[in-house]
């Protein structure tokens, strides 16, 4: 029974922990077009310009398996289209890349001419944060994936501080009352 008492709370403690602490965002590359061939050649540079990437963040590529593909290259790799220091390869798609180290990351597509029709992407990721201003959290996303549709809007940043607030409440109140 004493172990119990002791590893419940810690228990409950460490879930409020994590679950405070999922602040990674998801960018959906290209946002509704998607990892495509774009309209522009600047697009994807255009897409990646207001939004901040942050250690932990993580870019998703939504494409098809065979019509499509994701390298992650060197620069001079990424600014000529070649393919001679390749870092990673994606060739089932969607394709989720964590960004797990600040610095300099560079994408593209190595199907035909793709790269050099403009699917190509550079990002830059700091310490910290990242913020899109129409990027979500995890939890939001997660949260909104899981929630029944309702035919009234709520904001989700307010509802997401909300449920981790009644969450790192409720594990003080469960802690208290089991000591």
């Amino acid at each position: 029974m004493g172990v119990i008492r002791i590893a419940l709370p810690l228990l409950v403690v460490m879930c409020c922990v994590l679950l405070q602490s999922t602040s990674a965002l998801i960018h959906v590359v290209g946002g509704t077009d998607g990892w495509e061939i774009p309209p522009n050649v600047t697009f994807f540079a255009d897409w990646a310009k207001p939004r901040t990437f942050g250690v932990g963040d993580k870019l998703v590529f939504p494409y098809r398996m065979g019509a499509h593909n994701v390298l992650q290259v060197s620069k001079a790799d990424y600014d000529n289209c070649g393919h001679d220091n390749v870092i990673n390869m994606f060739y089932k798609g969607p394709t989720v890349v964590k960004l797990n180290t600040t610095g300099e990351y560079y994408f593209y597509s190595s199907v035909g001419t793709h790269c050099e029709l403009g699917q190509k992407l550079h990002v830059h990721v700091v310490p910290g944060k990242g913020y899109s201003g129409r990027g979500r959290h995890f939890l939001e996303v997660f949260s909104r994936a899981l929630a029944p549709s309702s035919p009234h809007a709520t904001n989700s940043a307010l509802s997401t501080t909300y449920i981790s607030f009644l969450g790192l409440l409720s594990s003080f109140l469960l802690v208290v009352l089991l000591i």
